[in-house]
């Protein structure tokens, strides 16, 4: 929050900024050294013979998780970095004096988010090169976003489910869903996330979360009743294909699958319920670190794409008013003088 929390522009974090990330972020990740897990290994000593000890490496979901954090991170970083000399600009609306007169932006931003400095650009728009490279970069952070929290969902996944919030699961899968939703994922062999949510037609990220609460409970409840008859090491690994028939296991497959992209069509999605309820009482330290680590990289890999947007929208603005002045001109040109 203090370092990326007022960062709402195309440019390098300020020295003092990146000095206290790095600062703060090795102390932090420094703790992961220390968390290790133990296995044989065969020690040659000096006489040529061996013998067998037990030797320490990074924990499993450290040593996967970790390194390709930080490269998201680098990545995120170098694509700010890539912006310092851009040809194009912020008018930071908060400062402008209420008397000063304002000058029309090709720009138009919404009213939600009226505070946040509104990108400029030239008259004619940016040149093709930067265009490219702008949408270029944004297919790189918009890769990083889905890595980010994929990684994040991972992780999330293995935490542990606090009894507060079993406590407080339906006691039927239908019951959790509504029975639009649950008429809807019980009805016919075929089953499209795409198409329910088409459905109920979600206007606003509020709505997305509320059902997201509701299925995510839903899909628990479905999970133990298959769990009663069925052995599950993993359950990202179950899908209708694998599920025997078991309507339990088919809705938690499906409520899976619909959650999934519910989170695809609104990636700045608060957390649910269940994950708020994991992170506040886990208390594994690495998994805290990965969290919470991959957690502020998706949301500035998601905020990377929000400000590129809002240039390319802005350069097609500028352009497309470009056009019209040189029409107008043109027409001016050729029509009869009177």
């Amino acid at each position: 929050a203090t370092v990326f929390g007022t960062c709402h522009r195309l440019q390098s974090l300020p020295p003092e900024k990146r000095s206290m990330w790095n600062r703060e972020m090795d102390c932090l990740l420094s703790i992961c050294e220390y968390i290790v897990e133990f296995a044989p290994t065969v020690q040659a000593r000096p006489d040529g013979s061996t013998h067998d000890v037990m030797a320490t490496s990074p924990r499993s979901d450290i040593l996967m998780n970790l390194p390709a954090l930080e490269k998201l991170e680098t990545m995120l970083l170098g694509i700010l970095d890539s912006f310092d000399k851009a040809e194009f600009w912020y008018a930071d609306q908060r400062k402008q004096s209420f008397t000063e007169t304002k000058k029309p932006s090709s720009f138009k931003r919404n009213e939600d988010k009226w505070w946040l400095p509104e990108p400029c650009v030239p008259e004619s728009g940016l040149s093709d090169a930067l265009h490219r490279e702008l949408q270029h970069k944004r297919d790189q952070a918009s890769q990083i976003h889905k890595m980010a929290m994929e990684i994040n969902n991972a992780i999330l996944s293995e935490m542990q489910i606090p009894s507060s919030y079993i406590e407080t699961l339906p006691k039927t899968g239908k019951v959790g869903t509504g029975d639009v939703i649950y008429r809807y994922m019980s009805s016919g062999d075929q089953f499209s996330p795409d198409h329910l949510l088409d459905f109920l037609n979600l206007s606003s990220e509020h709505e997305a979360l509320e059902i997201a609460d509701r299925v995510e409970a839903a899909m628990y409840v479905w999970r133990r009743k298959a769990s009663m008859t069925h052995v599950v090491t993993k359950w990202e690994n179950v899908t209708e294909l694998n599920a025997d028939g078991d309507k339990n296991l088919i809705l938690a497959s499906r409520a899976r699958s619909l959650l999934l992209c519910l989170k695809q069509r609104f990636p700045g999605l608060s957390q649910t319920t269940l994950d708020t309820s994991k992170i506040h009482y886990n208390k594994d330290i690495g998994q805290a670190i990965l969290e919470s680590y991959s957690r502020v990289l998706e949301s500035l890999a998601y905020s990377i794409v929000s400000w590129i947007d809002d240039v390319l929208l802005a350069d097609e603005n500028a352009k497309q008013g470009n056009s019209t002045r040189i029409q107008k001109q043109v027409f001016s040109q050729v029509s009869p003088q009177r």
